[in-house]
């Protein structure tokens, strides 16, 4: 593993994200909205992240401006880091495909919305989340610079941070006792092991 490979990686990643949303999110612009949570702390997390995710990582990539903050690359972890960008990926598409039409990217109930407790659902009430973690680590292994590496992964926890009890109570007040039950067998972010 060199430190091209790595960065081609990461860019392939970010190639791969894109392509994976395109369709759920033109989707999601056909049905209707009939409840949101949206709040200017929501689209200044989501601004974060496209600058935490993709502009700062690739102007360290392309430019020289922070090549100041580099550290010496690990091919090992360069290797851990390719390993979870696999990770994000897989489960940022089975995310995506088991919500279908119940996706969005801000906090949204949509027209005929149901509570999905399907595919990896049935385990993770929030493998989006799971998969933007992912994401934040695989960077930070694979972008061997203090600030282009770590930004992703403090931009996923401002939007983590800010916005999980929120999801939470929306889908709480959205679907009841039927949410209060899957929030029994599920956890947030990664399967219950007992």
């Amino acid at each position: 593993m060199t430190l091209d490979i790595a960065s081609i990686i990461w860019v392939i990643g970010i190639v791969a994200w894109a392509a994976i949303r395109r369709p759920y999110r033109s989707k999601a612009k056909r049905t209707k909205v009939i409840a949101d949570k949206k709040s200017t702390t929501e689209n200044l997390a989501l601004v974060f992240c496209t600058i935490g995710l993709v502009i700062i990582p690739l102007a360290h990539l392309l430019t020289p401006v922070l090549r100041f903050a580099n550290y010496e690359f690990s091919p090992l972890l360069a290797y851990l880091g390719t390993i979870s960008m696999i990770g994000f990926l897989i489960f940022f598409y089975f995310s995506h495909k088991h919500l279908a039409r119940n996706w969005s990217v801000t906090l949204e109930i949509r027209e005929d919305h149901k509570l999905v407790q399907h595919g990896v659902y049935k385990y993770i009430r929030h493998p989006m989340y799971t998969s933007f973690w992912l994401w934040g680590i695989s960077q930070f292994l694979l972008i061997p610079n203090w600030i282009a590496g770590t930004t992703g992964i403090a931009s996923i926890a401002w939007l983590y941070f800010s916005r999980i009890d929120k999801e939470e109570a929306m889908m709480q007040a959205q679907f009841n006792d039927e949410y209060t039950q899957y929030c029994t067998k599920t956890s947030r972010l990664w399967p219950k092991l007992f």
